[in-house]
């Protein structure tokens, strides 16, 4: 059975610009020998898996990453791994590989996050494009995550005064206002505000509310 589109021809000094590791998951071997070779050769690392439940019980996170995922399979389906997934707060992309799949269970997977739907037989190229979209989008997702880490790592060295400052300057306070909410003077906030930014790594106010929102730090400031 063919699988991949004969329409398109891989160049031979195609490598890809954004390495990364492909979890390969269907029923069908011949489908997963070709498809792991294919992508070895133009630079992924690809772990493969005839099944959802054998990669549930082996599989390991890593990221950059893209989850390459059969729709329909014997033991358990796509959509029912895509689910589990979600309830482990396992964020790698998926995306969906059919042979045949009804619409509802399309939107469904979409809905639930999936990147991309692929049916056989599918063009390389389309594969490559959603594989690379895929990977660079987790890439992007594990920045995110490393930025709040850091953002939060910054704040515990806050004192419990500085704590106080950096609320009331998320809220958009100026210091002769916050000097009133403290009871203190507009000079020793000015001192503190310093101390906050430094140990926030923030150059200016606009930075330091832009890594609360991003950081989800704010909610616990300005209930």
């Amino acid at each position: 059975m063919q699988y991949i589109s004969s329409s398109f021809c891989l160049p031979m000094n195609f490598m890809t610009k954004t390495p990364g590791h492909i979890y390969l998951i269907d029923d069908d071997e011949s489908m997963r020998t070709s498809l792991t070779r294919m992508l070895r050769e133009v630079g992924y690392m690809v772990e493969d898996y005839a099944s959802a439940v054998t990669f549930l019980e082996k599989s390991i996170p890593v990221s950059p990453a893209v989850i390459l995922l059969d729709m329909q399979m014997p033991d358990m389906t796509g959509l029912d791994l895509q689910e589990k997934l979600l309830q482990f707060g396992r964020k790698t992309p998926i995306v969906f590989v059919s042979g045949q799949s009804h619409p509802h269970q399309i939107v469904r997977g979409l809905k639930k996050g999936a990147l991309d739907f692929l049916f056989k037989p599918f063009n390389l190229e389309d594969l490559l494009k959603a594989v690379a979209d895929a990977i660079e989008l987790d890439r992007r997702q594990l920045m995110r995550v490393a930025k709040d880490v850091e953002t939060k790592k910054d704040y515990a060295t806050l004192t419990p005064r500085e704590k106080e400052v950096c609320s009331w300057l998320v809220k958009g306070l100026l210091n002769k206002d916050i000097a009133v909410q403290l009871g203190t003077t507009d000079a020793t906030i000015k001192v503190h505000k310093a101390r906050v930014m430094e140990k926030m790594h923030a150059d200016s106010v606009q930075t330091l509310v832009k890594k609360f929102l991003e950081s989800g730090l704010d909610g616990s400031l300005l209930d």
